[in-house]
């Protein structure tokens, strides 16, 4: 029922960008990660990017639009606004979603949803792709213990939830809306309830994904949690799935997860993603913001060209390819079905030739 892909990958689609991968050309990003806040309204106890201690740091909107422009005539097809704050957080971005439409890519948004007032659904929901909010817990005790907020953000993010479904419908827009709940001790009880609540608001989907531990990331609370404990889940929530609503148990996220164990030996999908922090940093991967090794420039100081075809980026990627030991990386990284596919692609098996 997975019909988005979100527990697998997406690359086998873009058959030529890889083509040319094979071939050692520099490619552009098909998919970027962009942080427009450092900061964030919510504390949520799982968070991994805790580290980077939510700065109130805020993309120049001028620049930003400008670089925008360019990741577009670049071939960068995608960019979902998220990162290490909360991005509605950001005063120009509605703006900033609409300029990103304009310069021909598809724009998400992942957010915990507090801060999509009317106003911003208004005036994004007909640009915008997809929107996922993070909501772990069906009720207001839950939420605001995990999220650690106030309760009434659980009522503000019902009725922000309510009113872009309804704008939704009366406008005929194709915006997909949907929640994520993180599965934790903490709320597993109440992920069916979570379920039901979405399908009945007219939401397309809830995730029910696995923690995963930030290497760098000051809680480890959750890091001995093993998924097969909650495997049953599966089987209650399969029955509310129907042609208008899933749910997307990601079990074999979850396996992986109690695993610990990859197949392949290095990271290759890099050249495929990126991810710009709110002071304009352009890194190589998310999960090491911080270490040089993976900084490849800043949108203040260089065109997204000069920094993406630079010398800094070359050196970083041939030293991940050559170097970097994927067994000390993030559990479930992003890129995590990506690199097994092209590790196939670079290794593959015997007998290929027999189809």
């Amino acid at each position: 029922m997975d019909k988005y892909r979100i527990d697998s990958h997406k690359l086998i689609y873009h058959v030529p960008c890889v083509h040319a991968w094979l071939q050692g050309k520099t490619v552009y990003p098909i998919y970027m990660e962009v942080s427009p806040a450092g900061s964030c309204n919510h504390r949520c106890t799982y968070c991994g990017l805790d580290f980077m201690e939510y700065r109130p740091k805020f993309l120049e909107t001028a620049l930003l639009k400008e670089r925008l422009t360019e990741f577009g005539r670049l071939g960068v097809k995608s960019i979902m606004y998220a990162g290490e704050g909360e991005p509605f957080l950001h005063k120009d971005i509605g703006e900033i979603i609409s300029h990103t439409k304009q310069s021909g890519i598809d724009v998400a948004v992942t957010t915990n949803g507090t801060l999509m007032k009317p106003q911003i659904a208004d005036q994004i929901l007909g640009v915008t792709e997809w929107i996922k909010v993070s909501v772990n817990g069906a009720t207001k005790e839950t939420y605001a213990k995990i999220h650690q907020c106030r309760e009434d953000d659980y009522d503000h993010l019902m009725k922000n939830l309510a009113y872009a479904v309804d704008l939704r419908r009366r406008h005929g827009y194709r915006c997909t809306l949907g929640l994520q709940l993180l599965l934790l001790p903490d709320n597993a009880h109440e992920a069916v309830a979570l379920a039901r609540l979405a399908k009945d608001m007219g939401l397309d989907y809830l995730v029910v994904k696995p923690y995963s531990q930030h290497p760098k990331s000051k809680t480890h609370k959750y890091s001995g949690i093993r998924y097969s404990d909650y495997e049953y889940l599966e089987k209650d929530l399969q029955v509310l799935n129907s042609e208008k609503f899933n749910v997307i148990f990601r079990i074999r996220t979850m396996k992986k997860w109690d695993e610990a164990e990859k197949h392949y030996d290095r990271c290759l999908g890099l050249p495929f993603w990126s991810y710009i922090d709110a002071e304009g940093n352009v890194w190589g991967c998310s999960v090491y913001l911080g270490d040089e090794q993976f900084l490849y420039g800043n949108i203040y100081e260089q065109t997204f060209q000069e920094i993406w075809e630079g010398e800094k980026r070359k050196k970083s990627l041939k030293w991940v390819e050559e170097a970097l030991d994927v067994s000390t990386c993030r559990v479930n990284c992003r890129m995590d079905e990506v690199n097994k596919y092209l590790w196939e692609l670079r290794n593959p098996p015997t007998h290929v030739n027999f189809i």
